[in-house]
């Protein structure tokens, strides 16, 4: 053979030849043993033998190599699935869901490890229920100490008991101590309870407290106060104006006693406002400045002629 015609032979050769991996498949031979399959193997594709690859073909030098065909990716391939194995759900258990701990909402308080549950939110303890004498006892232990007032929801949210009973045992002490003739009697004044001694022993208790050493308001402190306490809010340039003399000294002592206080600034002027305070309620017995008396009765019949005259 010539050199020409074994060239010619090679490309011939090398035009019909095919890769191993784009040939059909021969089909197996059916045997007895392939009658009955076990159940695991019913998904599986049937296994085939490898073909053996044939001798690639010699090229000549001058021949360029043909080029390998793409390789399909392994994603394409069919998964093999396993009969006896259930697949697996988002029920299942996993160590990452059993130690996280559903977030807390209504109807109660996470759980940790247990996904899905929910401990009940414990409901408060009550409040526990005095009796009558009980709750008295507690009352008067408690207006025994006080310096100053004591208001009804003050007492009931110490005692943990209702306002409203509060103010009924409040009234039926009073009443308790006035009907046995006590030198002391429970009053209300300033908006709460206080225990007071009565009008009628008030010589005594002041001979006791004072014993000479009386401390009294002065003329133009009481005209001062009398003033603030039915004008109040009130400016010093109108206290000044309506007793017709300077009052900054009479009202810097009736601060410095606790009987008058500051509360704000007039919004015309800026000027300091001066009102009573609770210890002028309850120094006088009385429960708000509703309670003062009328001035009508005190004031002279001739009250516009005298005003006419002054100006």
């Amino acid at each position: 053979m010539s050199d020409e015609e074994r060239r010619d032979s090679l490309a011939d050769q090398a035009a019909a030849w095919i890769p191993p991996w784009e040939r059909p498949t021969p089909p197996k031979p059916r045997t007895e043993t392939d009658a009955t399959p076990e159940p695991s193997a019913e998904l599986e594709p049937p296994a085939t033998a490898p073909a053996e690859p044939e001798p690639a073909p010699v090229l000549d030098d001058t021949e360029p190599a043909p080029a390998p065909a793409p390789r399909t990716p392994a994603a394409a391939e069919p998964a093999i699935v396993d009969a006896h194995r259930s697949p697996r759900t988002e029920t299942a258990q996993d160590p990452v869901g059993e130690s996280a701990a559903e977030p807390e909402g209504e109807g109660g308080v996470a759980v940790p490890g247990k996904r899905g549950r929910r401990r009940p939110t414990p409901e408060p303890e009550p409040a526990p229920v005095l009796d009558d004498t009980e709750l008295r006892g507690a009352l008067e232990a408690i207006l025994l100490v006080v310096d100053q007032p004591v208001s009804e929801l003050t007492l009931a949210q110490v005692l943990e008991q209702s306002p409203e009973r509060i103010g009924t045992m409040l009234d039926e002490i009073a009443a308790g101590y006035t009907a046995a003739g006590h030198g002391f009697e429970l009053r209300r004044a300033a908006g709460g309870w206080r225990l007071y001694t009565r009008p009628e022993y008030a010589t005594y208790v002041e001979r006791f407290v004072l014993e000479g050493q009386s401390v009294r308001l002065t003329q133009a402190a009481l005209e001062t106060l009398a003033v603030i306490a039915y004008k109040q809010p009130v400016t010093r340039s109108r206290i000044s104006a309506i007793r017709g003399v300077n009052c900054d000294g009479v009202i810097r002592t009736l601060v410095s006693r606790g009987l008058v206080e500051e509360c704000g600034t007039e919004a015309d002027s800026g000027a300091f406002l001066y009102r009573t305070t609770t210890m002028f309620l309850e120094k006088l017995g009385l429960n708000s400045v509703d309670d003062l008396p009328p001035l009508a009765p005190f004031l002279p019949d001739d009250v516009e002629e005298l005003a006419d005259a002054t100006r």
